[in-house]
């Protein structure tokens, strides 16, 4: 059996639905944990009895809140029995540092876990990081979020890939409100580009690869060091003490730790079994020296604006 509850009388049932508190969903009581989940609106609410229990529904337009955490999608359906709420078409997660799209999701609310797939996006809100993959989980209680199959991330001028990134959020200052990035941990393929600042033309990229990764950012969202571990390989520019273009140096390892200043490249160290070559200035540009897995992807971040056409 089946109730359904149509569009015109949407107001005065949202109205009951939190006034009198209907035992059928309450949304105000549903899965407890810091605060409660609250449906803010919804098109249609509906109940009934399916094949795994009972169910309850929303559909149109539908947004709860839960704590700092808003989730909005097409439709949502509770089934309290797994303590889980299915998200189903345009889901969107966000809290006050980040933002993230997908076509379907999960959320558990007494674990604070969110799970999106299909053509997953998102973006920390102070733009100073976005991606792109298949599939993501976010997780209120680590502060963590992370991205699995075909991941791509940009920061700034750096475009990082692998087979699974997670970023660790860490809250910046005594208010809590506000989260940065403090580390980005790579598994699988992991690769790190980035664009020579120095180099106006040609373009070049120095990168960076390996087994797994592990970037540590400041407060600020500058990058402070990276370590790439089994199988490291780097391909650098190097200058001279006057900033003129000296050469490309070449090297692999066991290990390569990476050093910045404000943001920029100061050092690399390789460890165990060193190998490596310095090619002349001469090969600057030469898209054959790129190390193999090399592809730089700008144009597949959905968050970048594109250039109109005239």
């Amino acid at each position: 059996m089946r109730k359904v509850f149509s569009v015109p009388f949407l107001i005065a049932i949202l109205f009951l639905f939190q006034a009198i508190m209907l035992p059928m969903w309450d949304y105000n009581t549903l899965h407890a944990e810091k605060k409660k989940i609250i449906l803010q609106h919804a098109d249609t609410l509906e109940g009934g009895e399916g094949a795994a229990g009972s169910y309850r529904s929303v559909i149109g337009n539908v947004v709860f809140k839960h704590d700092t955490l808003t989730l909005k999608c097409d439709s949502a359906t509770d089934y309290d029995q797994e303590n889980k709420i299915v998200l189903k078409g345009n889901v969107f997660i966000a809290d006050n540092a980040v933002e993230l799209y997908g076509e379907s999701g999960v959320y558990y609310p007494d674990k604070g876990v969110g799970e999106l797939s299909g053509n997953v996006r998102g973006r920390m809100l102070d733009n100073s990081l976005s991606g792109k993959a298949k599939r993501g989980v976010v997780n209120r209680v680590t502060n963590q979020i992370t991205f699995y199959d075909d991941v791509l991330v940009w920061h700034e001028r750096q475009q990082i890939s692998g087979d699974m990134i997670l970023l660790h959020l860490k809250e910046v200052g005594r208010s809590g409100k506000r989260k940065s990035i403090d580390e980005v941990e790579v598994q699988g393929s992991a690769f790190f580009a980035a664009q020579d600042t120095l180099s106006v033309s040609p373009v070049v990229y120095d990168q960076f690869s390996g087994k797994s990764m592990l970037i540590r950012l400041n407060e600020s969202s500058k990058i402070t060091g990276i370590t790439l571990t089994n199988q490291a390989e780097s391909l650098y520019h190097l200058y001279d003490e006057k900033r003129k273009p000296s050469g490309i140096n070449y090297s692999s390892g066991d290990m390569i730790r990476m050093f910045f200043k404000a943001g920029v490249l100061s050092r690399v160290k390789v460890v165990g079994g060193v190998e490596g070559k310095q090619y002349p200035e001469s090969f600057r540009g030469n898209k054959g020296i790129n190390l193999s897995n090399f592809l730089w992807r700008e144009r597949e971040n959905p968050f970048k604006p594109q250039k109109r056409l005239p």
